[in-house]
Formats: C-alpha cells, structure tokens, sequence
C-alpha cells in the first residue's frame, strides 16, 4: 500500500520539481537567448553584477575623496590662519593638502580597477620626456612659482608691478599669480613671465618718498622761490619730519627753472600726502607771485616777408 501510494505521487513531485527548475532562469530583464550571446564575449551575469558593485564603490569612493580634500584644505588653512602663518603659503599648503588628498583618492580608484600602481613609475619616466617637451612653457610656470615661493619677492597683499601691470596681489598659486588694479580690474599673469622679468615691489618699505616737479619762471628769483617752497610743505598733514623735507634745484629748462619737492610720508599715506604737496606748491606760488610758465617757441624770421 505504501509503495502503490509513493508511485502515484512521482509525477506531482516530477511537476513540482520541473516548475523549480524553471524558475531558476536568467534575470527577467534580460532574455536567455541575450545572455548565451553575450556570454560569447565573456560577459556573464555574475560580471555583470560585479562590474555595476565596482561602479558603484567607485562613484561612493570619489565622492568621499572630493568631500575629504575640501575639509582638509579647509582645516590646514584654518589652522595656518590660527597659527597667524603667512598668507601667501597658507594659501599654497592649503590647496597642496586638498590636491594630495585628490591624488590618494585617484589611486584608490585604480586599485578598485585592478590597476597595478606600481606599474605607473615606467610609464611616467617613458612619457615625461615627451610631456616635458608639451609642456615647456607650462612647466616653466610650474618652476618659477616654486622659486616666487621660495625666495619670496612679494607676497599677499603687496602692491606691486609686474610686466608694466600695477596692482595688489591676490594671490600667488603655482602656475600663474592674480592682481586686483586701483581700478577693480583682476589680472592673472604667468608666473614664467614674472620671474624671469624686473619685479617692483612699491609697499615693501613702511616709507616712501614723495616727489612734486615744479617749474617756475626765470623772471623768479632763486632764493625766494626756494623760501616760498619750503613754507608749502612746512605743515602738510602726513609728512613726516625724518627724514626731513627737501626742496631741490634740479635744473635749469628750455622753458622754466626746474625744482623738485622731495618729503617722506607712510606708503599707505602716499597719494593723499602726493596730492596735498601739489595742491600746496600751486597755492604758495600763486600768493607769492611767481608764475609757472607754459612751454614756448620763438620764431625768428631772417627775411622780410613779401607785402
């Protein structure tokens, strides 16, 4: 009885066992017929599935590196700014710390693609000279903004002229260093450029000189001039008294006797005391009578000219 009941149950455990092997086909998205195709390439649904994991790690591990470089930077900056560190490379520290994190973050990532880093030395030394060659102005670049860092010329905040360009600076990176003008105008100039020309650095010294030209009539006396002169400048706001004011014959012109107003004042004090003294200098004469002559020709004319 046992035996007859266990053969008339083989074809339902036949069906059963028939509908689970069914089930266990490729995924619903994808027909089998595609998957046998694609497995003549080697692509088989467990690749796959790895292949989308590996993306997806890689999409979450560059997404932390980026996140991670702007907190660096901002904590390395953050704690130079603290320490009351020097602008210009605080500055500098703070971008190479987040492009260090960047560049960890990209090895990762070949790691992830099974890439031999190690690997990358013989590449890089067999295609630097060929990049080298690419890049020469580039690297020059590169170079000079190193040596700017290290021996220091300017630095933040400093006005200075560059390639015929005058303005403050901004900041100074390893390619190219950016001015802001009087005038609100931004310049970025190539650090190659900038090294290998003359550097004027106009707010290094706490003192500048403040130099007024005035030319003065021949019918003026020397002396009295030279008085009238020197009681301008006597109490102009900003001046300072070391060193002491100088009024200076400069010389003899084709139109007018030449002097030159020489006072010393603060560097940030410069233009206002500059237009003080003018100001000063035009006042004194004009009290004292003596006139700033205009430049003038006389033409003589050897023959009669005809009636």
């Amino acid at each position: 009885m046992f035996q007859l009941t266990h053969l008339l149950n083989l074809p339902l455990a036949w069906n059963i066992q028939d509908e689970a092997l069914k089930s266990e086909t490729p995924p619903a998205t994808i027909p089998k017929d595609v998957w046998s195709q694609l497995s003549n390439f080697g692509i088989t649904p467990e690749i796959t599935l790895g292949f989308a994991q590996n993306l997806v790690l890689i999409a979450i591990v560059l997404f932390a590196g980026w996140i991670a470089a702007g907190i660096v930077g901002r904590m390395v900056r953050g704690a130079l700014v603290k320490a009351r560190f020097d602008t210009t490379l605080t500055v500098f520290f703070a971008k190479l710390a987040r492009w260090a994190v960047l560049l960890v973050t990209g090895i990762a990532v070949l790691n992830l693609f099974g890439v031999e880093t190690t690997s990358l030395a013989a590449v890089i030394g067999a295609g630097s000279l060929a990049i080298g060659l690419a890049l020469q102005g580039t690297l020059s670049n590169f170079a000079s903004g190193i040596m700017l860092l290290i021996f220091r010329p300017f630095k933040v905040g400093d006005v200075v002229r560059l390639n015929g360009t005058v303005g403050k600076v901004h900041e100074l990176e390893l390619f190219t260093t950016t001015l802001d003008t009087p005038d609100n105008r931004r310049f970025i100039v190539p650090n190659g450029s900038i090294f290998g020309s003359t550097i004027e650095n106009v707010t290094h010294h706490r003192q500048r000189r403040v130099d007024v030209a005035v030319g003065v009539s021949y019918q003026a006396d020397i002396d009295h001039t030279k008085v009238v002169l020197t009681e301008a400048i006597a109490s102009i706001e900003g001046i300072l008294s070391e060193p002491a004011p100088v009024v200076y014959l400069v010389e003899l012109g084709t139109s007018s006797v030449d002097w030159s107003v020489r006072t010393w004042s603060k560097t940030e004090d410069y233009w206002a005391v500059r237009e003080r003294v003018t100001r000063a200098v035009k006042l004194s004469l004009d009290q004292a009578g003596i006139s700033i002559p205009f430049p003038q020709m006389d033409v003589h004319i050897d023959q009669p000219l005809p009636s």
